[in-house]
């Protein structure tokens, strides 16, 4: 599996699809959480070699961890490469509804219509319960899903209750809705907090998250007053200005943010 260094499977799942799949993951650094076709290639070089992992799916995450988006024909042109040297692309969609809305595009014109084999259609982080669909666009890989899914304990005994929540959330645009709200409040943020002193936005902001480097001493307080993420680990952090991250969700209110970037002008100017 080739994906990008800050991807949720190689960061985030305690080395599940490690240890549950059985094979290795090739990760790549990126700037923004995209791949390109050219930061693949040498990966190309170990396919024959019996010494090596041989590399098999590209995974690429629609929006990035960072939240930036990938265009539609930056999908058709990595999957059109990854078929070209019989690779798979699998795209992780646990946002994609946020990516969709950006984008204004059905999500067909940057999956199905792009190339894609499989993606996951999140639901959970835009509303729902929980749940998250397997979409096979890959006929020739439908065979085996339903054995994997159970064989992977991912088959519930009341499956039908979760898939039933996808009625209700597809219906009328709901998912559209929430994420379009999403979205905006995450722009709102962004202009609120925009020209704040200490206060360096990262990545252009595109979906529903911020990152930005603001001052450690005001990083307690401010998770105190409404709880995030510092996004970086290790010793390569700047432990002067750290990274956070910033989520707006399809129930985050207006008062909410405006009070949240208050917050932080106060903290900074205390």
């Amino acid at each position: 599996m080739i994906c990008a260094e800050t991807a949720h499977i190689n960061n985030d799942e305690c080395g599940a699809l490690e240890k549950v799949v059985g094979c290795k993951i090739y990760s790549i650094p990126t700037l923004d959480g995209k791949l390109t076709p050219m930061q693949i290639e040498p990966f190309l070089e170990i396919k024959g070699n019996v010494h090596r992992n041989q590399p098999r799916v590209v995974s690429i995450s629609q929006p990035t961890e960072y939240g930036r988006v990938y265009s539609v024909r930056e999908i058709k042109k990595l999957a059109q490469w990854a078929h070209r040297h019989n690779l798979l692309l699998h795209i992780d969609g646990a946002r994609i509804a946020n990516a969709a809305v950006h984008l204004a595009e059905s999500v067909a014109q940057f999956t199905t219509y792009a190339g894609a084999d499989v993606v996951t259609f999140g639901g959970t982080k835009n509303g729902m319960l929980f749940g998250e669909a397997i979409v096979v666009l890959n006929h020739r890989l439908t065979g085996k899903i339903k054995y994997l899914q159970k064989q992977n304990m991912q088959l519930l005994s009341k499956m039908r209750f979760i898939g039933a929540q996808y009625i209700a959330y597809l219906n009328n645009f709901i998912w559209i809705a929430n994420a379009s709200h999403a979205n905006m409040m995450a722009r709102l943020l962004e202009t609120e907090i925009k020209g704040t002193p200490q206060v360096n936005i990262v990545h252009k902001v595109q979906t529903n998250c911020i990152f930005a480097r603001i001052p450690a001493e005001i990083v307690a307080p401010l998770q105190a007053f409404s709880y995030f993420y510092r996004w970086e680990e290790g010793p390569a952090r700047d432990n002067s200005m750290p990274m956070v991250r910033w989520m707006c969700s399809f129930n985050t209110q207006k008062e909410d943010v405006l009070a949240f970037a208050d917050m932080i002008r106060k903290l900074i100017n205390k």
